[in-house]
């Protein structure tokens, strides 16, 4: 990991976190090791298997490894459990780094996901957390019950990678997977979490390479009309 990683690992550490249980940062600028974040996540999502090695060897020793690991664990959510199981081997191998004992997972001691989760939904989706909780229920209340506890709760909740950089790394998994109406909701996710909006459209052109020229523009339009431009 670069000083200028282990510098910014610091400042979002446990005095950071907020009540809610997630942590709050303000990104005002795209750091070198965000961008290779956040490029990891797109791959992780859409690369082939070798690309997926390729990319984790890229970032070994040059991202903070917990954050790695967080972003392999919060790619189930938007690309299965397939995915983050190969991906997480894949770190294993290439890293070296041997998985944290139960004894030191500090979401063990977390009891209260509910809580959570609802929390770091309200974040991410700002004035619109309401409506999404009544349109999610009325596609189905399990579908709502899971957003929460499990998305929110569980995974995107976990205080070992800020919220900011989480909702860069989820939008450049909606992109790569083509999810055009959760990667809407996560460019607002993204602003409401602490990234500036410098900082988004750096992401996205982070992942432009890895996405077709047609994809590109329609998610800059996308982007233009969240800003509203």
């Amino acid at each position: 990991m670069s000083e200028a990683g282990a510098r910014t690992h610091d400042t979002v550490g446990v005095g950071s976190m907020t009540a809610r249980g997630h942590v709050s940062v303000t990104l005002d600028a795209l750091d070198a090791e965000t961008a290779a974040l956040v490029r990891l996540a797109a791959v992780l999502a859409g690369g082939s298997e070798a690309e997926v090695r390729a990319e984790l060897s890229g970032v070994n020793d040059v991202v903070n490894p917990i954050w790695v690991e967080e972003v392999i664990l919060q790619t189930y959510l938007f690309a299965g459990f397939p995915r983050a199981l190969n991906a997480a081997r894949d770190w294993r191998r290439i890293s070296g780094r041997l998985a944290p004992s139960p004894a030191h997972d500090r979401e063990a001691e977390e009891l209260d996901f509910v809580a959570r989760g609802e929390a770091t939904c309200a974040t991410v989706y700002g004035e619109f957390y309401d409506r999404l909780r009544v349109n999610i229920r009325g596609l189905h209340p399990a579908l709502d019950r899971w957003m929460i506890t499990e998305g929110y709760g569980k995974v995107l909740g976990r205080p070992l990678l800020d919220l900011a950089r989480r909702e860069l790394c989820v939008v450049a998994a909606c992109a790569i997977a083509r999810q055009d109406r959760q990667l809407h909701s996560h460019l607002h996710g993204a602003l409401n979490a602490g990234a500036s909006a410098g900082v988004v459209t750096a992401a996205l052109r982070v992942v432009s390479p890895l996405i077709s020229d047609d994809d590109m523009r329609r998610y800059l339009g996308l982007w233009a009309r969240v800003q509203g431009k």
